[in-house]
């Protein structure tokens, strides 16, 4: 079981409410923590807290420490970084997109394109971390109609489009 911690709350209930408001809502079972603490006149144990709160009684027990250890403005600070920095750099990124949007030398498929990559600039790339920074920047998908054929002849193509128009309209006078 349990027992309840007494530590000195130097914050008023007021200050407490408006720092509530002021700070975003993740920070709120934090607070209200103190709040609950600062308006019993028993202290109040991990448990009891978690259950006014609804919040873990691990993470009531990490938040009462760190404002005994280092006070309020450590209460109010979380140590998330982010996103990580992305594996593909600025140069490698132009010429994957150089490459990818060749009519004639472009990849065929994902696994292609990551083998490309790992011999061009840096070993050991995945290939999800590959798919999902093609599909992300690129707007690449698995399934996509195969480009024209490289030696394909254009003027062939505008003949084939020209008559099958007028054969096209032949018919719907018909």
């Amino acid at each position: 079981m349990s027992y309840a911690l007494s530590f000195p709350i130097k914050e008023s209930e007021a200050e407490i409410k408006k720092l509530i408001r002021k700070h975003p809502i993740h920070f709120t079972p934090r607070l209200k923590m103190l709040l609950e603490c600062k308006k019993s006149k028993t202290p109040l144990s991990k448990n009891e807290l978690a259950d006014l709160i609804c919040a873990n009684h691990n993470s009531i027990q990490t938040w009462r420490k760190r404002y005994i250890d280092e006070g309020i403005t450590a209460l109010l600070t979380h140590k998330k970084i982010g996103f990580k920095p992305s594996v593909i750099s600025s140069i490698a990124h132009k010429k994957i997109e150089k490459k990818f949007n060749s009519p004639t030398n472009a990849f065929r498929s994902y696994k292609e394109l990551q083998e490309w990559v790992d011999k061009k600039f840096f070993k050991g790339i995945k290939y999800i971390t590959i798919n999902s920074y093609v599909k992300r920047h690129f707007g690449a998908k698995l399934k996509v109609a195969r480009k024209s054929h490289v030696n394909k002849d254009a003027n062939a193509v505008e003949i084939f489009k020209k008559n099958s128009s007028k054969k096209l309209n032949q018919k719907l006078k018909n």
